[in-house]
């Protein structure tokens, strides 16, 4: 590609002030996570009643070999087992991701395989027989997309272009936009018609997040070869004492962020499989699918937030804003009391009887809060402290919080069967808790570790 040519696309402002490869690129990841969460909501409800059941668990291929991973578990801790492998999948292979587009296909060619395997995922999950399978090119065809996709919106943009920022906010409405429709229709499908149904549409989104992703890619940032890869590589300062220091501690804190958010990732198992079962779900005479409610913590969270930003946006007028761990702290504080709102929740059942939505949905906006204060901050804290030697690697480390707390989601989730609900949510409650002292502890003694790198602050 000429300079030239390259230099127009720099100066592309086509897509509401940006370029159009934004474009294409927020809407393949809309439909993309459309599909994603939309399969991911009806998971959980689709194992407990109807896959596992006896005569259609039979119908699975190499089945009971693969139950056998989780010992005796059966039922809703099975299922909840399944989902947290799942789900702890989809964090780990984004590694091996990053690896194949770097070493290998290159991105595009990556992100393409990824979409494909994906959404023959999506359809396998039409058959009984084929189940395990579906999850395998899931799990895979989600490493390959993930990472791969997003690094391609910061390419679009030059290093002194001050527009990144906001493209990755316009990335981010683009996956939540996703997130709040499929429940509306793969969840809803899944539930009133049939779950095949539901997987079905899900397969269709996948297709059509391939189908924007071909169409743009004239409009993508052209890749950027092994060679100067490599050059760039060796041009990064090397490493110094500060800068392990560093590192150690933000390895430190990948357990602890995996226990804090068990909570908010219970949302996808135990949650809706409780949710299902003792949820008053009949607003003005009409019933709603339990997926449902998916739909509500993403609307909620979403909404959450951007009132945080602007709160601290606010807040910073007038005061000293707080730093990133100060932020997780506060956020794993939001964490402790929303889970009390599903303790509330479990004793209002009075005699065996239905739960209001008053304390569900208190729930999802207390825990909201606790959301915009943890997980973005987090994300944000590793990308500033990360030394440009490590920075990538660090940043792939970040990821393995998730890996560990979606594994003890399935874990954990398996309890729901097992002890009074209001125990369950008082075990996660501890969760939270526990997290937040650790955090607060990490505030106290690692703070002055938890600096931004001076050459990492200039390169940003």
């Amino acid at each position: 590609m000429a300079d030239g040519e390259q230099a127009a696309k720099a100066d592309d402002r086509s897509f509401v002030g940006h370029p159009r490869g934004l474009g294409y690129l927020a809407f393949t990841e809309a439909w993309e996570r459309f599909s994603f969460y939309g399969m991911q909501s009806l998971l959980v409800l689709y194992m407990t009643k109807a896959l596992l059941l006896p005569g259609a668990r039979e119908k699975v291929l190499l089945f009971e070999p693969f139950r056998r991973l989780f010992g005796s578990a059966d039922g809703q801790p099975l299922a909840s087992a399944i989902f947290g492998t799942y789900a702890a999948g989809v964090y780990l292979t984004p590694i091996l991701g990053g690896l194949l587009a770097d070493r290998l296909l290159g991105k595009r060619r990556t992100v393409l395989l990824g979409a494909v395997t994906m959404a023959l995922g999506h359809f396998l999950m039409a058959f009984e027989s084929t189940f395990l399978f579906a999850l395998l090119a899931l799990v895979l065809g989600c490493g390959m997309f993930k990472g791969n996709i997003a690094s391609q919106v910061g390419a679009l943009y030059a290093p002194d272009d001050l527009r990144r920022a906001d493209a990755f906010q316009i990335f981010y409405l683009g996956i939540n936009a996703g997130v709040i429709a499929s429940p509306f229709v793969v969840g809803t499908l899944g539930e009133r018609v049939g779950w095949h149904w539901g997987f079905g549409a899900a397969g269709v989104g996948m297709l059509l997040a391939l189908a924007i992703y071909l169409a743009g890619q004239r409009h993508l940032a052209p890749e950027v070869g092994p060679a100067a890869a490599a050059a760039g590589r060796a041009a990064r300062p090397p490493m110094t004492r500060d800068d392990w220091w560093a590192v150690a501690a933000l390895l430190a804190m990948v357990p602890v962020l995996a226990v804090a958010i068990v909570p908010n990732n219970q949302i996808f198992n135990a949650y809706l499989v409780w949710g299902d079962q003792a949820f008053d779900l009949t607003v003005i005479g009409r019933t709603f699918p339990t997926t449902w409610l998916i739909a509500l913590d993403a609307i909620v969270s979403v909404t959450f937030l951007a009132l945080v930003v602007v709160f601290y946006r606010w807040y910073g007028r007038r005061w000293k804003e707080p730093d990133e761990i100060t932020k997780i702290v506060v956020g794993s504080g939001f964490s402790v009391l929303g889970t009390l709102c599903l303790v509330a929740a479990a004793g209002s059942a009075a005699g065996g009887g239905k739960i209001g939505l008053f304390w569900p949905v208190m729930f999802h906006v207390v825990n909201s809060i606790a959301f915009a204060h943890m997980l973005p901050v987090s994300l944000a804290l590793f990308a500033k402290v990360a030394p440009p030697a490590l920075h990538a690697t660090v940043l792939g480390v970040y990821y393995l919080a998730f890996f560990l707390g979606n594994s003890m989601v399935g874990w954990v989730g398996g309890y729901l069967e097992r002890m009074p609900a209001a125990r369950f949510w008082w075990l996660h409650a501890g969760f939270a808790a526990g997290a937040g002292v650790a955090f607060l502890l990490f505030r106290l003694l690692l703070r002055k570790r938890l600096r931004a790198h001076a050459p990492a602050a200039e390169a940003a």
